[in-house]
C-alpha cells in the first residue's frame, strides 16, 4: 500500500484524541466571540455585510498565505468536497447567524447554537460511514428537540417560534456540514489550507454579495462596530479554522467535537461582559439542557471505537 493511501496516515492520527482535543478547544474559544461580536456588529451594519464581507476580508488572506506558501492546487473532486465545506461555513453559518441575530440576544442564540456538538458528531459518523450506537442518536435527538423547544417557548410557545429561531438552526445543520466535511478533508490537504482554499473559491459570491450590501446599506459604526466585524473577518472567519480543523483532522471528530459544549457557555459569558445582558434562569436551564443531551451524544459516541472498514 502506497504512503498517500487514505486508510495508511488516516488511523494513526485519529487516536491521537488529546492534541485533537487541545487544538479543538483553542477553535472554540476563537469562536465563543462571534455570536457576542456579531450581535455589536448588526447594531450599525446590514447582516448581509456582515456575514458576506467578513468572507471577503478572509479570503484575501487565505488568497495571500496559499501564494506565498505555493500550495498545490486541489484535484476536481477536492474541489466538489471544497464546495461543501464553503456553502457550509463560509456562506451559510455566518449569513444566517448574522441575519438571526438581528433580532436575537447573543444569550438565546448561542443556547441554540449549543445543539452544534452533537449535530457535528452526527455528521461526522455519517460522513466517515461509522456506526454509531443507538444511545448516540437518541441523545442527539433529544438535544435538538431541547434546544428548538427553548428556542419556542423564548418566542411565546411552540407555535411561535421566530424565523430568527429556524435561521440559528439551520446555521447549525450548515456549520454541522461544513465541519465534517471539513475535517475530513484537512486530513488532506492540511487544516489552514482548507479553510483558506473554500474561502477563495467562495469568493466571487461573497464578493457580489458584499458589493449588493454596500450598494444598499452602506456600512456605518463606530470603533466598538468595526473593530467587531474586524475580529469576526480574521479571527471566526479565517485564523479560528487553524485551530479547529487542525483538532478535526487529528479527531477521531466525534470525540473531538465535545469541546464544542464549551462554546454556548463561553459566549453567554462573553454576552454578559460585552453586551451586559442578564443571564435569565430560562437561559441557564435551556443551556444545560442543551449541553447535558449534546454531552450525552458525543460521549456516548467517543466510547464506541469506529468499525474498521473491510478492504476492497
Amino acid at each position: 500500500m502506497s504512503g498517500h493511501s487514505s486508510v495508511t496516515p488516516y488511523m494513526p492520527r485519529v487516536f491521537s484524541s488529546r492534541s485533537g482535543v487541545l487544538w479543538g478547544l483553542a477553535g472554540v474559544t476563537a469562536f465563543s466571540f462571534t455570536v457576542p461580536f456579531t450581535r455589536v456588529a448588526v447594531e450599525t451594519m446590514s447582516p448581509l455585510f456582515i456575514g458576506s464581507g467578513r468572507a471577503v476580508i478572509a479570503a484575501v488572506l487565505a488568497a495571500a498565505a496559499l501564494a506565498l506558501t505555493r500550495q498545490s492546487r486541489p484535484s476536481p473532486r477536492q474541489w466538489v468536497r471544497l464546495a461543501i465545506v464553503a456553502s457550509g461555513v463560509v456562506v451559510g453559518f455566518p449569513l444566517l447567524t448574522s441575519f438571526a441575530l438581528v433580532s436575537s440576544s447573543a444569550n438565546h442564540g448561542a443556547v441554540v447554537i449549543g445543539v452544534l456538538p452533537a449535530a457535528t458528531a452526527a455528521l461526522a459518523v455519517l460522513r466517515g460511514g461509522e456506526h454509531p450506537s443507538r444511545s448516540f442518536w437518541v441523545f442527539a435527538a433529544l438535544g435538538a428537540v431541547a434546544a428548538i423547544t427553548f428556542a419556542s417557548m423564548q418566542g411565546g410557545g411552540l407555535g411561535h417560534a421566530s424565523w430568527s429561531d429556524l435561521a440559528l438552526v439551520a446555521a447549525v445543520l450548515a456549520a454541522a456540514i461544513g465541519y465534517a466535511e471539513g475535517g475530513l478533508l484537512a486530513r488532506e490537504l492540511g487544516a489552514w489550507q482548507t479553510v483558506s482554499w473554500a474561502l477563495v473559491l467562495a469568493a466571487p459570491l461573497t464578493t457580489a454579495l458584499t458589493a449588493v450590501s454596500i450598494v444598499v446599506e452602506p456600512p456605518t459604526g463606530g470603533a466598538a462596530e468595526w473593530l467587531s466585524f474586524g475580529y469576526l473577518a480574521v479571527v471566526s472567519m479565517f485564523l479560528g479554522f487553524f485551530a479547529w480543523y487542525r483538532g478535526l483532522a487529528i479527531g477521531p471528530m466525534a470525540h473531538v467535537s465535545q469541546v464544542q459544549l464549551a462554546q454556548p457557555v463561553l459566549s453567554i459569558v462573553w454576552a454578559a461582559a460585552i453586551l451586559r445582558e442578564h443571564i435569565t434562569v430560562p437561559t441557564l436551564l435551556g443551556g444545560a439542557a442543551v449541553i447535558l443531551f449534546a454531552g450525552l451524544a458525543v460521549r456516548v459516541r467517543a466510547g464506541s471505537p469506529a468499525r474498521p472498514r473491510a478492504a476492497a
